[in-house]
């Protein structure tokens, strides 16, 4: 059985095991062993410090032994998502594992900003739009920026998006389960 790293913020919320279980519970359902980085006690003598490393080593280590990542690029805390995913989406990459992506909200990276603030042209560069602080907003049609997800769509050919309820911005699974089908599909014929 394939082991799939399951990345994404849900780390944070106040349900994080019981949606790392229903993530897990899916995973097999699909032929995955869903490995969560809840998984597992992390301890350590020190102070929030070491507890941090501690943390990093053990994600790390599970994405070693990892098959492919699964990863939910909803936005976290702004306009884009989780920075330790966008880290564990590039580790993932660097060590040649496939990554899946998929996020709650339908509305692409460029939707995005230009919902959060006004989008002028650039003086003398009218084609490139920039932002109130003079900031090139890329606009390639993407979910989200281009180093995450040009690698998800050179293998999954998409990532997976729909829009859920506000309240379950993060614990919906639908999007997640359309994910997985895909990984499934597409590690099949490989």
């Amino acid at each position: 059985m394939k082991k799939a790293y399951l990345a994404g913020p849900e780390v944070f919320l106040a349900d994080a095991l019981d949606i790392a279980q229903a993530k897990q519970a899916l995973c097999s359902a699909y032929g995955f062993e869903g490995l969560a980085p809840l998984d597992g006690e992390v301890t350590t003598a020190g102070g929030p410090e070491a507890l941090a490393g501690a943390i990093y080593d053990k994600n790390v280590a599970m994405i070693r032994r990892s098959d492919l990542v699964i990863a939910n690029l909803t936005p976290f805390r702004g306009l884009v998502m989780d920075p330790g995913t966008a880290f564990e989406i590039g580790f993932a990459c660097a060590l040649g594992l496939p990554v899946f992506g998929y996020a709650n909200t339908d509305a692409g990276h460029f939707r995005r900003v230009a919902d959060a603030g006004p989008l002028r042209p650039r003086p003398g560069r009218p084609e490139v739009q920039e932002d109130a602080d003079g900031l090139a907003v890329e606009d390639f049609g993407l979910f989200e920026n281009l180093m995450i997800d040009v690698p998800i769509r050179r293998l999954a050919g998409t990532v997976d998006t729909g829009a859920v309820p506000r309240d379950r911005l993060y614990g919906d699974l639908s999007v997640f389960e359309r994910c997985l089908a895909r990984a499934a599909r597409t590690l099949s014929r490989g």
